[in-house]
């Protein structure tokens, strides 16, 4: 059996199983993955915890990472389309002793409750920031949507947004990089 990876080669299955390498926050990691294998339990199985399984259907947001730099729904796409792509889990943003500002706006901001929800919100987060690094509630609010949170009303997470804005802004690392 073999798959078109939309430019990035043609991928051959040997016994059911596809050889890809996928760029996992900055790392080529060469994986082994089924067919029908999604992208979140590959991840899950290769020890990136922070994408959660929710929904299993694309509504909660839990298992969102960063495809490319944008997000992207691993519980909704196979392993083997990331094959050649970035991958960025939240393990790759930043360390419990160096968070990144956005993770430490959402701690601020006291927009961390359960925290189930909350890695798929900092990603979000982060591609609108990339985008855009300065962006108004209403703007913060689209980036969220999709998201969802059964602990809060959301308040602190777009106030968290706001302020990892205003935190990059003053550091200096706001915006693609």
């Amino acid at each position: 059996m073999t798959t078109k990876t939309r430019g990035r080669g043609t991928l051959k299955s040997v016994n059911g199983k596809f050889d890809i390498t996928v760029n996992i926050n900055g790392k080529d990691k060469p994986l082994q993955v089924s067919a029908g294998e999604y992208l979140l339990d590959a991840l899950r199985r290769e020890g990136y915890k922070g994408a959660k399984r929710g929904c299993d259907n694309g509504d909660c947001g839990t298992c969102t990472i960063l495809l490319d730099g944008k997000p992207a729904l691993s519980c909704m796409m196979f392993a083997a389309q990331a094959h050649g792509r970035k991958v960025v889990t939240i393990e790759g943003l930043g360390a419990p002793d160096r968070p990144h500002p956005i993770q430490s706006a959402f701690a601020e901001a006291g927009a961390v409750q359960c925290g189930f929800c909350i890695p798929g919100m900092v990603l979000a987060a982060k591609a609108l920031l990339d985008e855009n690094p300065d962006p108004d509630e209403a703007q913060a609010r689209r980036a969220l949507d999709g998201n969802l949170c059964r602990c809060t009303g959301y308040v602190k997470q777009i106030e968290a947004v706001l302020l990892a804005a205003k935190k990059l802004q003053t550091t200096g690392k706001g915006g693609k990089r």
